[in-house]
């Protein structure tokens, strides 16, 4: 799930904070990687992404609608994909651990049969990879990686341009209560 915040709405994001925490921690077994995206300074978050495994659409659905941000209006919006674990882990599996380097969402999006359906070989710095799929899984809509990289351009380079129509890269860290 990929969720892009409101304009305005820091104050209530920071105010739901441990209410979003608490939320989350109920889905412990099934969160494969959480996070904030950020600012290019990496200062102010500016939306989420949340990869957890539930067994069908409609648990998703309900994981996002009954979020406590999403309740109170913090969210511009909230995309919903299938997504299949290429590197069958979860975050806190990372070899590299939480701290060190930048971290960085890529996800490109296109249609036709698929780019990027095998992990890529330098997997030392990948936090979580995989395809994209349409709410059946028949469909393939993009991947998704989560990546330690020295600056936006190597974490881009995790994919191969001429598959995608678009191609995003977003700032990101670790999410989950702090140790």
């Amino acid at each position: 799930m990929g969720i892009r915040d409101r304009t305005g709405s820091l104050a209530l994001r920071d105010e739901l904070l441990e209410a979003r925490w608490s939320y989350m921690d109920t889905f412990r077994k099934e969160m494969i990687a959480r996070g904030p995206t950020l600012t290019d300074d990496r200062e102010t978050p500016t939306g989420s992404v949340h990869i957890v495994d539930l067994p069908d659409l409609a648990a998703a659905r309900a994981f996002a609608v009954d979020e406590p941000g999403y309740q109170a209006g913090v969210y511009r919006d909230v995309m919903l994909r299938r997504w299949r674990n290429m590197l069958g882990r979860t975050m806190g599996e990372f070899p590299g651990g939480r701290e060190g380097g930048n971290q960085y969402l890529v996800m490109g999006l296109g249609t036709g049969p698929g780019g990027d359906l095998g992990v890529p070989r330098d997997r030392d710095e990948l936090i979580a990879y995989g395809p994209l799929l349409s709410d059946d899984g028949g469909t393939w809509l993009g991947t998704a990686a989560l990546l330690r990289a020295p600056d936006p351009e190597t974490a881009r380079g995790v994919l191969i341009s001429d598959a995608y129509a678009h191609i995003e890269v977003h700032n990101r860290q670790l999410g989950g209560r702090p140790s």
